[in-house]
């Protein structure tokens, strides 16, 4: 596989591998794909969260359940109190 990389990730990719803590190049984009995987993975995680928590809402919505958040309402003192 050919990969192209601007000048600064190429200087990333030198100064992590002179830093000792990676043995060459290839160590370097390995740990930033998991990285890249394990984001991706936490993003969907809380897209699903967010989903599920507006699904509640709407729910509650529906039944008549909710509150008003005046203006002037501090909307974390708000949330406290629920």
């Amino acid at each position: 596989m050919d990969i192209s990389l601007t000048p600064k990730l190429e200087e990333m990719i030198r100064e992590k591998v002179a830093s000792g803590f990676y043995d060459d190049a290839s160590d370097v984009v390995r740990e930033a794909l998991r990285l890249l995987a394990a984001r991706d993975e936490s993003l969907a995680q809380a897209r699903l969260s967010l989903l599920e928590a507006i699904e509640v809402g709407e729910a509650d919505l529906t039944a008549g359940r909710f509150s008003v958040i005046e203006p002037e309402d501090d909307i974390r003192a708000f949330f406290d109190r629920l």
